[in-house]
């Protein structure tokens, strides 16, 4: 948080608020853990002042914003759902603090596991970590941020159909000291990388999988906030998985890793599409953080 214009409120004061609003988020099914993170983005207060709550006592506090827009921003989380990160405008992913904002996706930390597994399979071969890899579907940026973070050796692309989205992209590997290392094009999926058929070592993704009846049905804070455009699959939510299925191997070298994130459940269907293709070989599906089938990672032949 930038706390260059500076205002000033009594420990005393912020306290108040802060007990107020926990009751409010417990009342609401919120958890009040939030407001702890509102505190530490706007407040600058670390975790353990907040646990004793040892504010309390201190004459004058200096936050980014007054405590009046504080809770304008609050009743915003409890009345409109809107996701804390698009109240403060950050999150925390792998050990990046990325810049969000209603035009891309909120990361999640299960799509973490995707860079984590992108180590397993260059570690295995380590000339994949040395050619071109690309993530489809960038949004935040967050998976090409990533990519570029390990894969020092590799070039990296990053595509988005979003001109918003790409902004966001673009500021997020400015401010991680990556934008050397990543090319980022407007478009849709394979679209702009025609350039690379036949020279991708390997393509990552995290498509939109949701059925269209169930988009619906999910919490108001994604329902009502995050694009649509990132989550709707389509009628069993595997349209753009199947596309990535059918056409990466225009793309890929042979050995070269293909991986989406996919939704739970989804895993028996995309295992069974990627072995009835033939093009692809060593096909597995690894869990999240929650031991829920989450990824699916295969080879070129």
């Amino acid at each position: 948080m930038d706390f260059s214009s500076k205002c000033v409120v009594s420990g005393l004061e912020l306290w108040r608020w802060y007990c107020q609003t926990k009751t409010d988020a417990f009342r609401t099914g919120i958890s009040v853990t939030e407001v702890d993170l509102l505190l530490q983005e706007f407040a600058g207060l670390d975790r353990l002042t907040l646990r004793l709550e040892s504010f309390k006592d201190w004459p004058n506090i200096s936050m980014g914003l007054s405590l009046v827009d504080l809770d304008s921003l609050w009743r915003r989380r409890l009345e409109d759902r809107v996701p804390l990160q698009y109240l403060t405008g950050v999150t925390y992913w792998r050990n990046f603090s990325l810049d969000v904002g209603s035009g891309v996706l909120i990361p999640r930390p299960e799509t973490e596991c995707l860079i984590d597994l992108v180590v397993v399979a260059t570690n295995a071969v380590s000339e994949l970590g040395q050619g071109n890899w690309v993530d489809l579907g960038t949004g935040s940026g967050a998976i090409a941020c990533g990519l570029a973070d390990i894969l020092t050796e590799a070039s990296i692309y990053a595509v988005d159909c979003s001109p918003a989205a790409l902004a966001i992209a673009r500021q997020n590997a400015v401010k991680l000291g990556l934008a050397h290392r990543i090319n980022f094009y407007e478009g849709s999926w394979w679209q702009p990388l025609d350039h690379l058929r036949g020279q991708v070592s390997g393509m990552v993704s995290n498509p939109p999988y949701i059925p269209s009846s169930v988009i619906s049905t999910l919490q108001p804070e994604v329902r009502k906030h995050e694009p649509h455009l990132a989550l709707d699959g389509g009628v069993d939510g595997l349209d753009y998985i199947r596309f990535l299925i059918e056409t990466a191997p225009l793309y890929l070298v042979s050995g070269g890793v293909w991986l989406v994130e996919m939704m739970a459940g989804q895993g028996e269907d995309v295992a069974e599409m990627l072995h009835s293709h033939g093009s692809y070989c060593r096909v597995n599906i690894f869990p999240d953080l929650e031991g829920v089938d989450r990824f699916a990672m295969a080879y070129l032949k």
